[in-house]
């Protein structure tokens, strides 16, 4: 598996930009998480991994989508991000998640991207902006890779995704990037509709095969102003999931993501962890895309000058919700408890970040559901590369030690009745 999987990278990707990878995301990114290791034996705080919501715009109406997408549009101006990226590269980072909306509908994504070449960009798209020009872009810059989302058949891909047509133009956008070797990836949102289709060895195996060289199965979260709650995997579902991807992981040429083990198969909150927190279009500096209120900007808002590792190290939100998300449970605590979340907003005053200003309302109208965390039926990586990786560079970082989740964690709650 491991000869056929460099053999791939090597003959099916520029060399340059397996490079840039190992260069930026490799080697700088491991140096980054060390760098946050650190900091947190000294007690301080700054998420080597930011996700950035460059824009809310969209052209794709999703279940579930938490995005207000057809509010007025509003994007992060090339001097806002600039002085974002510089800030944090400051403090190690070179990794930087690109969100939205859609974001290859900003108007200035390239200019973006292409002023920080010691940085690495994943931009996660549904791919219909993704054109054969854009496409010799991603290439010649060679530090961004494109995460396409494909959600289902074409019928599945329509209904879950609000428009007609939907699965064709993706693959269209797939197909410009691997045709002009761009290190591509393709992830899904799993969920009941889409589960028996794309969670299968056979399409796993078309993706090796169309040359595209990651994938990434998140789960679905029921979130936003009209969440689909029947869309949402089942506990056995969830652990169908996480064995699948461990079997393919020792088996298949082709690197799968996930973000929500460790090494040994223990549940984890990348936003618990401090590993990542989450900017949106404002500029509002949120634990997650998902929990939709922040107190602090990259802005300077009110009079506010601190720079943003002050804005990270000072935020009592951020710490609050670091401490009630790793005391609550090892999974997502907006699914498991939105009541304690919105509990924390409360008491925090914390803004609603939405365009829409409903996001408290629709934390109180949510009821506690299982998420990843599973206790006594962890499944551990079979792979030893995967199992390293996490050792050192993705875990819970200590963060859950000495904590018991034996009644206050979903799972727990819903045995009790």
């Amino acid at each position: 598996m491991l000869y056929s999987m460099a053999k791939r990278t090597l003959l099916e990707t520029d060399k340059r930009l397996l490079w840039k990878l190992a260069w930026n995301m490799g080697l700088k990114g491991m140096i980054s998480v060390q760098r946050h290791k650190s900091r947190l034996k000294r007690g301080e705080y700054f998420p080597p991994f930011l996700y950035v919501s460059i824009i809310n715009s969209c052209n794709l109406r999703c279940q579930g989508c938490w995005v207000d997408v057809a509010s007025k549009q509003e994007i992060i101006q090339p001097e806002a991000f600039d002085k974002l990226v510089r800030e944090a590269k400051q403090m190690g980072n070179v990794f930087f998640g690109i969100v939205g909306g859609e974001p290859f509908m900003h108007p200035k994504l390239f200019e973006l991207l292409e002023n920080h070449p010691d940085c690495y960009f994943q931009i996660f798209t549904n791919g219909h902006f993704i054109t054969d020009e854009k496409a010799k872009r991603l290439r010649q810059l060679g530090n961004v890779t494109p995460l396409i989302s494909v959600e289902g058949s074409e019928i599945i891909s329509d209904e879950r995704r609000g428009r007609a047509g939907v699965l064709s133009k993706t693959m269209e956008g797939l197909q410009n990037c691997l045709k002009n070797k761009v290190m591509t990836g393709v992830c899904t949102s799993l969920c009941r509709t889409n589960i028996d289709d794309l969670l299968t060895e056979k399409w796993v195996d078309r993706l090796i095969d169309m040359g595209v060289l990651y994938t990434w199965f998140h789960v679905y979260r029921p979130m936003g102003p009209k969440p689909n709650f029947d869309l949402c995997l089942s506990p056995d579902q969830a652990r169908r999931a996480r064995e699948f991807v461990v079997e393919m992981r020792a088996k298949k040429p082709i690197i799968i993501v996930d973000a929500y083990y460790d090494g040994e198969g223990k549940a984890l909150c990348p936003a618990a962890t401090g590993i990542s927190h989450h900017i949106n279009p404002w500029g509002d500096i949120e634990p997650c895309p998902i929990v939709q209120f922040a107190k602090e900007s990259i802005h300077s808002k009110n009079g506010d000058q601190r720079t943003l590792r002050q804005k990270f190290q000072q935020s009592t939100f951020l710490h609050d919700f670091r401490q009630l998300a790793q005391e609550t449970t090892r999974g997502c605590i907006v699914l498991e408890r939105p009541d304690l979340l919105k509990s924390l907003v409360e008491k925090h005053a914390a803004p609603d970040t939405t365009a829409r200003k409903t996001a408290l309302q629709e934390l109180a109208a949510m009821d506690v559901r299982t998420s990843q965390y599973n206790p006594g039926n962890e499944i551990p990586e079979k792979n030893w590369l995967y199992r390293i990786a996490k050792r050192f560079w993705f875990n819970d970082f200590g963060v859950y030690q000495g904590q018991d989740h034996s009644k206050s964690s979903a799972p727990a709650i819903l045995k009790q009745g």
